[in-house]
């Protein structure tokens, strides 16, 4: 039996199934939302204040829900404590489901203990700063990922590139992109997929 993965910082999830499935693979505390009850329940705010001053690491469903929880928790958390995990989006249905979800896609519960274990890996020795320069807001503005008429259909691009959520906005893709990728990764990435942009 593979050995769970000790992760220091507290993981915050959606609901006890996505808990659950999580529970299989890591040695970690594991904190629930409850869903979005979370947005009127100023106790469970204020006990995720509490357990993640010191960091904390956000792992939602890829649907819409899930992307205004991960907003949320962005907005009574220190944004610089947050380090962001992403799901892919992967068509299906839990087996406890008697329906897919309404955007027909698997949630964390759903997904493959290897995928969850891989995406976990680089985490368990505490989370890395990445070296060098950061990628920023300005970059993704040169590179068409804001303020061109495509640049929707090019986050997208890029974000099914390294196996994230389609629909992802500007901010939270930026944030995802640097905990994956260096800046000369992302450049490398971008020249591949984006033959006609120019970047150094």
């Amino acid at each position: 039996m593979r050995k769970k993965l000790r992760i220091p910082l507290p993981v915050i999830v959606e609901g006890k199934y996505d808990k659950n499935t999580l529970s299989q693979i890591l040695d970690a505390t594991i904190l629930t939302t409850g869903g979005f009850a979370i947005f009127n329940s100023k106790e469970k705010q204020a006990l995720l204040r509490r357990l993640c001053k010191d960091g904390a690491i956000v792992l939602t469903d890829s649907d819409g829900g899930g992307r205004q929880i991960r907003a949320f928790l962005s907005s009574i958390l220190p944004k610089e404590s947050i380090h962001p995990l992403y799901i892919p989006e992967i068509r299906g249905k839990e087996r406890r489901k008697s329906a897919p979800s309404k955007s027909g896609t698997l949630g964390v519960e759903g997904m493959e203990a290897d995928l969850l274990y891989e995406l976990f890996l680089p985490l368990s020795g505490g989370v890395q700063e990445k070296k060098g320069d950061p990628i920023t807001k300005t970059d993704f503005f040169v590179c068409g990922l804001t303020g061109a008429e495509n640049a929707t259909l090019r986050r997208d691009a890029l974000a099914n590139a390294l196996s994230l959520p389609s629909g992802m906005g500007a901010t939270p893709l930026l944030a995802a992109v640097n905990l994956l990728l260096s800046r000369e990764e992302f450049f490398a990435c971008v020249r591949s997929l984006f033959p006609d942009i120019t970047v150094s």
